[in-house]
């Protein structure tokens, strides 16, 4: 009896004073949380990659050519896009020049964060993610944990913008009706303690760090990155998700991604979405993101030409394909050191935008139909489901082409109703296998035309023969089926 006393008297004081462990740490607990609805239904995201690499702004271009990856590329790279790195640097800066003193022109000085949110809410987003810190290690906001462990002023607040850049946007953000999320590099290529004791860093930097951020600004989405380097038990990861879900402020609404070890991607759909990256997406069945740049870079890369850069209608392709098989898309911009977004992303996303205005009812909140797509007749061309750089462009599959067959329409649907997606005109449409509802309408959004359809054996034949030019948006369009 006395022992059970004891017990009961050291577990209390365990539970009030915080040692007891209140939650099971371990995947197989976390899966059974799920990932918050909203993020599924909002399908469209922006990712913003902004640090002291936007003074450089420079990358070989090409594949893999990332301009936030400029100080490791310059120290520690090899190859073509290192020996160029190198010698742009020694050129525009000096040789003894080290990176850390670029900080100096990281000034932020024409940032507008309403303008920016202005922007993101006409592009027809839903949510933003913002580089609290990459793997540089400089933070967008007051983190203690960077300067002590840099020795530095190594943040936008006591560094040289002198202002909360990453708080600033998040509230221009939410005051637009968008949510507010952050990219997060959980290791940092020089950082002085990483390099000389891992797991000191991580007690010391990361875990304080993290939490200071979510507890401080509430996010919506954490973007985890940078986890390649050790295991997800080195890196704490199950313990620190575990209080994220379970104690931190946004433990009901927060999205969190699959980055929080090395092996972990990929995995753990019930406690994270899967992330692909400039890759070919994911089919249905699990909730996944991909991430790509307008250009070929995450970061502002001055390297970049107008070709370098999609087209609008092929951005807009890319937001369908992706949507149809279930998927968020995350689109980049990368501001200059000075915070403008360049014009010419700007006009990107607001022709996004212009696109969402009228045909937005069959991305937001739908669901995958039975068929992601319809192909022509003919054989398919092989599509590999790769996660990263898989050269996977849709606006190429989607041309007709004698070698092989090409997609000719994109679906997805909401309960009564399926979204057809036309890359191009057709005076007559056939969904094969499909039976419409007795009594259903078909309309082509953004329009009032009445259009007529038939059932042909298994087929739904639709006719556009009557429409004449002008009578149906330019570029993709959208026919809806009610009913």
């Amino acid at each position: 009896m006395k022992k059970c006393v004891v017990g009961v008297l050291f577990f209390f004081l365990c539970a009030t004073t915080g040692f007891a462990q209140k939650y099971e740490a371990n995947w197989a607990s976390l899966n059974k949380r799920g990932i918050p609805a909203w993020f599924n239904n909002a399908k469209f995201g922006i990712f913003i990659h902004w640090g002291v690499y936007a003074v450089p702004s420079f990358s070989a271009v090409g594949p893999g050519g990332y301009s936030e990856w400029y100080w490791a590329t310059k120290d520690v790279g090899s190859g073509d896009n290192h020996e160029k790195t190198k010698t742009f640097h020694e050129k525009n800066y000096g040789a003894n020049t080290p990176y850390q003193s670029l900080e100096s022109q990281f000034t932020a000085s024409l940032f507008n964060p309403q303008q920016w949110a202005n922007v993101f809410r006409r592009s027809g987003a839903r949510y933003v993610v913002l580089t609290s810190k990459h793997h540089e290690g400089y933070c967008l906001w007051d983190s203690k944990e960077a300067d002590q462990s840099w020795g530095r002023s190594w943040n936008a607040v006591t560094g040289t913008p002198k202002r909360d850049l990453l708080g600033d946007l998040t509230n221009a953000v939410r005051a637009e009706g968008l949510r507010m999320g952050y990219y997060y590099s959980l290791y940092e290529w020089f950082n002085p303690l990483w390099q000389k004791d891992k797991p000191r860093y991580v007690k010391e930097v990361m875990t304080p760090q993290f939490k200071d951020l979510v507890t401080r600004y509430k996010p919506s989405v954490i973007f985890s990155d940078g986890e390649w380097d050790l295991s997800d038990t080195a890196w704490n990861s199950t313990s620190l998700l575990a209080w994220l879900y379970n104690e931190s402020p946004v433990k009901d609404e927060v999205a969190v991604d699959d980055r929080w070890g090395s092996g972990t991607r990929g995995k753990n759909n019930g406690a994270t979405y899967l992330t692909s990256e400039y890759g070919s997406g994911m089919q249905p069945g699990v909730v996944w993101e991909e991430s790509q740049g307008i250009g070929q870079s995450y970061g502002y890369n001055r390297m970049e030409t107008a070709d370098d850069y999609k087209k609008s209608s092929d951005l807009v392709l890319m937001l369908v394909d992706i949507v149809s098989r279930g998927g968020n898309l995350l689109l980049d911009i990368g501001p200059t050191a000075d915070g403008r977004i360049p014009v010419i992303m700007q006009q990107k996303l607001l022709d996004i935008g212009q696109w969402l205005e009228v045909n937005g009812e069959g991305i937001y909140d739908t669901k995958p139909w039975k068929e992601t797509r319809q192909w022509t007749l003919g054989k398919r061309p092989e599509v590999k489901e790769e996660a990263f750089m898989s050269g996977y462009n849709i606006s190429n599959l989607v041309k007709p082409s004698k070698e092989h067959a090409s997609v000719e329409m994109f679906f997805t649907s909401k309960p009564g109703a399926l979204y057809c997606f036309l890359p191009a005109y057709k005076s007559q449409v056939t969904i094969r296998n499909y039976t419409p509802a007795k009594g259903a309408a078909i309309s082509i959004l953004g329009t009032s035309k009445t259009i007529n359809w038939a059932q042909k054996g298994k087929d739904c034949v639709i006719d556009l023969s009557s429409l004449r030019p002008g009578d149906i948006p330019n570029g993709l369009f959208v026919v809806k089926i009610k009913g």
